[in-house]
């Protein structure tokens, strides 16, 4: 848990340093430096609502897109093979394991269809993303949900002991949306090893790649041993392709052989093919976005720490903060001051999740954070 500080640093020395974070990474064109406002926003507004990346795709990904244009007249089945042999080659894996999605929630929709009925279980943690528990409205499994634990992590021991003979699928964030926290290694093999193999683990790494702790491990290191393991990645994140729409899902080929009856036919577009063949090719992309997007990331929490806000230590772009009170009403005023913040989850009523954004957006929410909710007053 973030600790309570007694002193306040300086606002106009710590905003630019945080900025010279931006500024001095050269290999990101003028055009590419910030991602732009979504369409029938105002042009002012802050974005730091949707965990998305602020700089966008890289140049190369942009350059691909326009260059996409080209075949725009053509179905991407070609294109649609090609990135799954590239993804294929990035994993280890072999191609059949692969399928594609219109964004990772493309994939989880296909989790539902095929692993969940109405006489069978969902097991969750509470909270964590919804689109699982959302797309079961249709499917209509009996949802389980299992609180995180004191930490604000997923209660892997309690997740297990939930999965029966009834249990269809159950879902695992790491690092978790929204509290930003992770499961290691170890506990995520042993929780493997704990649910039984009729049991479907879905594991959404979305924002694996921000993680710094050195006890996290990737699903993709577990596939081998756990043939009934699904890890669900996405583009939308640190790639900065969130409007372009790319997830895929890796497992052992009967698994994606039951997903792909739920894929639409051509559930992605030749802009974001190309767009992702360019980002996987450039591989100082991951970590100079994670660099950037940490560094602020660390600023903020640096802020919080001196005024004295608690909030859950975060291994992905984005920060759960303790107000205290509420936030529903809090979302309304950081909206009027054109800031718009994650949404309230009826668990953590009183936590207001932030994305992370640029040095000069983070400065603007502490500032905004300070007038909305006052620091608390010192001991």
């Amino acid at each position: 848990m973030g600790t309570i500080g007694i002193t306040r640093r300086g606002f106009g020395a710590a905003l630019g340093a945080a900025a010279g974070v931006v500024l001095l990474d050269t290999r990101l064109t003028p055009a590419a430096a910030e991602a732009r406002v979504a369409a029938g926003l105002p042009r002012d507004v802050l974005q730091l609502n949707s965990n998305e990346n602020p700089y966008g795709p890289s140049a190369a990904a942009r350059e691909a897109m326009t260059r996409s244009q080209e075949v725009a007249a053509r179905y991407p089945d070609y294109q649609e093979d090609e990135v799954r042999s590239a993804l294929a080659r990035f994993h280890g894996v072999a191609p059949e394991q692969v399928l594609l999605g219109c964004g990772s929630g493309d994939i989880l929709r296909m989790a539902d269809g095929a692993f969940l009925a109405p006489d069978r279980k969902v097991v969750v943690a509470e909270p964590t993303f919804e689109a699982v528990l959302a797309y079961n409205r249709v499917t209509r499994a009996q949802p389980v949900k299992v609180p995180l634990d004191a930490s604000f992590r997923h209660d892997l021991p309690r997740m297990a002991a939930a999965c029966d003979g009834a249990t269809g699928l159950v879902y695992v964030c790491n690092p978790n949306n929204p509290t930003g926290t992770i499961v290691t290694g170890e506990a995520l093999a042993a929780f493997l090893g704990r649910v039984p193999p009729s049991v479907t683990v879905l594991l959404d790494e979305a924002y694996h790649h921000f993680v710094e702790n050195p006890g996290y491990r990737t699903g993709f290191e577990l596939l081998a041993a756990h043939p009934n393991l699904i890890v669900v990645r996405t583009f939308s994140k640190i790639y900065g392709l969130a409007g372009m729409r790319l997830g895929y899902a890796v497992a052992a080929a009967d698994k994606i052989e039951a997903l792909e009856r739920y894929a639409s036919f051509s559930n992605t577009n030749a802009a974001v093919l190309a767009a992702g063949l360019a980002s996987l090719a450039d591989p100082d992309l991951v970590p100079r976005m994670k660099r950037r997007m940490n560094d602020a990331r660390r600023w903020l929490t640096g802020q919080l720490t001196a005024d004295g806000h608690r909030f859950i230590p975060s291994e992905a772009n984005f920060i759960m903060i303790d107000t205290g009170r509420d936030v529903a009403p809090l979302i309304e005023a950081f909206k009027a001051k054109k800031i718009l913040v994650g949404r309230r989850f009826p668990s953590m009523p009183t936590w207001l999740r932030v994305s992370v954004g640029t040095p000069a957006e983070m400065a603007a929410f502490v500032a905004a954070l300070r007038d909305i909710v006052p620091v608390p007053a010192a001991a």
